[in-house]
């Protein structure tokens, strides 16, 4: 029987989406009376979709790298939606929302506030290069909203490039660049002029048994550079995340032609950072790894210190060129309490020296992925990863698309005490907060090695 379920485009998503066949196995052996009855509920009254509704499970709290379920379950959280990179509730950022709820819990749209100007600041310190300029909003999608919208000010040109199975968001806008077909799929037209190309992923090349991963990459890269010039300046910028959350991460030649190719055609280069941002790849941004510089660098998801929703779009200072347009006065633009748990953050993740961390533990954990591969080399066919944004991709013996193997070992690691999301049916993304512990670390890989270890006696006892 093939592995590969009814909806192909599980397939395809970046998400762990929850139409696998061992959902329902696993609930009736984990889920309590109680705990059924919320789920019973929340499946009620909210729209149902393949990434969320119905639910796996109800939380009753969260606190550094741990969760716990409603019949009080702890797992370890290596997946948090990439919001928890200095861990849940951590003192300095909690202490910093408690404190501005106190004294500015709102600021109107026509005013600024302190939080917000030094969180500006504070950004264009940290960034790269000549990023110079700052717009806040509630969350990733919009801030993508944000940068097309201001890559139209900037050049004139309203066509953009980007790849087939990326993702930058769910809103009309951002899922017209993006292109996985499970966002897309039903959604009728999209933006016009919204053109793609095939990804650096060879695990995403449109032709099977692509031999050499990283000439593919640049095979991929020189077809960028080909829509380019074929669409003489016509395209306005170029959009892509610099590390995809699959794991992918380009080899470093890569992302300097693309650049170069940008400069070349007349084209912007839009960065989406938004999940791997400050600090996941063990450098406050990911474009540092290549030594190059964007036109426009959008963040989020953790700026928010796993608390608030925030992301930001920081730019290039002369491409601020529309004082009366509207590029994104969110009623939340500047909110203050957003702010400053975005300065708590980078506080915690700065004071305690958490890049060197995640540098030094990412490396290590690198290895123990890669002694599990050779334990497991019939079913883990690939490691990848940098700094804590760490995968392994499942692979059958006949070449075939381990997905049935990938939820069974998601379900039993779940069962002893290990969460992590499922990435195109059969990778196992790995993303623990940045402050996990090197003890936390082997022992979410000792319990993968069980879970693989238990999958594959009892497959020898199917077979015999």
């Amino acid at each position: 029987m093939s592995e590969d379920p009814a909806n192909l485009d599980t397939l395809r998503s970046e998400g762990d989406v929850n139409l696998g066949r061992a959902r329902a196995q696993w609930a009736a052996e984990n889920i309590d009376e109680e705990t059924g009855k919320w789920l019973a509920e929340d499946a009620e009254h909210f729209i149902h979709q393949s990434l969320s509704t119905p639910c796996l499970d109800v939380l009753a709290g969260v606190a550094g790298t741990q969760l716990e379920t409603l019949s009080g379950h702890r797992l370890l959280d290596f997946h948090g939606n990439a919001v928890h990179q200095v861990g849940y509730g951590h003192p300095v950022v909690i202490d910093a929302i408690k404190d501005q709820l106190d004294t500015l819990p709102f600021c109107p749209r026509r005013y600024t506030n302190l939080p917000a100007i030094r969180l500006a600041k504070k950004l264009v310190e940290l960034a790269p290069g000549d990023l110079r300029k700052v717009l806040f909003a509630p969350g990733g999608t919009s801030a993508i909203g944000i940068a097309l919208k201001l890559a139209r000010a900037a050049t004139g040109k309203f066509k953009t490039l980007s790849m087939w199975e990326s993702f930058h968001g769910s809103s009309l806008d951002a899922l017209s660049i993006g292109g996985e077909a499970v966002f897309r799929k039903g959604a009728g037209p999209l933006l016009p002029g919204t053109e793609h190309v095939p990804p650096p992923d060879p695990l995403q090349s449109p032709w099977p048994d692509t031999p050499d991963p990283d000439g593919w990459a640049m095979r991929s890269a020189e077809y960028l550079e080909y829509v380019l010039e074929r669409e003489a300046g016509d395209i306005g910028a170029v959009v892509a995340e610099t590390v995809r959350w699959t794991p992918y991460v380009p080899p470093p030649e890569y992302w300097k032609f693309v650049r170069a190719a940008c400069d070349k055609h007349g084209a912007l280069l839009i960065l989406d950072e938004i999940p791997t941002c400050l600090g996941r790849s063990g450098k406050m941004f990911v474009c540092e790894h290549y030594e190059i510089v964007p036109d426009i660098l959008v963040i989020g998801k953790g700026l928010g210190g796993g608390v608030v929703p925030l992301a930001a779009v920081i730019a290039r200072e002369d491409l601020a060129l529309a004082p009366e347009g509207a590029l994104g006065h969110y009623t939340h633009e500047k909110n203050p309490v957003a702010c400053a748990a975005g300065l708590a953050t980078i506080k915690v993740i700065e004071e305690e020296g958490l890049l060197a961390h995640v540098d030094e533990l990412g490396r290590e954990g690198l290895e123990m992925l890669n002694r599990l591969q050779e334990d497991h080399s019939h079913l883990i066919s690939e490691v990848r990863g940098i700094g804590l944004l760490l995968g392994l991709i499942l692979t059958r013996p006949d070449g075939s698309k381990a997905v049935d193997a990938a939820e069974q070992v998601m379900y039993r690691a779940m069962e002893k005490g290990l969460s992590f999301k499922l990435t195109m049916g059969r990778i196992l993304t790995l993303t623990p907060p940045l402050t996990i512990t090197r003890e936390e670390m082997i022992r979410a890989v000792d319990i993968l090695d069980t879970c693989f270890r238990e999958l594959s006696e009892e497959n020898k006892e199917k077979r015999a």
